[in-house]
């Protein structure tokens, strides 16, 4: 599996609260949560964002509440990946139900710049900033869990 977008540019201890905020939580309807994702801390975001699109962050991304909200929103925005330093371990898990691709690599992390163009093979775990010239090496997805996000996250995945 491998996807391309423009790097949308975020930095440490990025939190469910402003991934999706709070007052936003009495809805699961993806669109709605599309509309207010990232908001309060990029309020241009929802507009801005493309399908493709990669959100590159810092250290701790998705710290904070267990709400399976925020990968929602971020998904339902048509963001393709996340690559940041590293993950709350409960946005990690949640990610990867509902279908949405996240890697953690500190050193394309830190490298990227925004509006970079970036490329990701999760078979091999190759990060590609074309833009700069640069390639990373992470973990490449064990196979059981691109099949749980090629299926759309792990209730499509067990249906299937």
């Amino acid at each position: 599996m491998k996807v391309k977008g423009k790097a949308i540019k975020f930095g440490n201890n990025i939190d469910t609260d402003v991934i999706i905020p709070a007052r936003y939580l009495n809805t699961t309807d993806e669109r709605e949560l599309a509309a207010h994702c990232m908001e309060d801390i990029d309020a241009g975001f929802a507009s801005r964002v493309r399908s493709g699109d990669i959100i590159v962050a810092g250290k701790n991304f998705g710290c904070g509440s267990s709400r399976e909200h925020a990968p929602m929103a971020i998904k339902a925005c048509g963001v393709s990946c996340v690559i940041a330093a590293d993950f709350a371990r409960i946005f990690y898990r949640n990610a990867i139900n509902i279908g949405l691709p996240i890697l953690e690599c500190p050193k394309a992390a830190a490298d990227c710049r925004e509006g970079d163009e970036l490329s990701v093979d999760f078979d091999t775990g190759v990060i590609t900033n074309s833009t700069q010239g640069k390639s990373y090496d992470t973990f490449p997805f064990p196979e059981f869990l691109q099949n749980i996000i090629k299926s759309g996250g792990l209730l499509q995945s067990v249906k299937r």
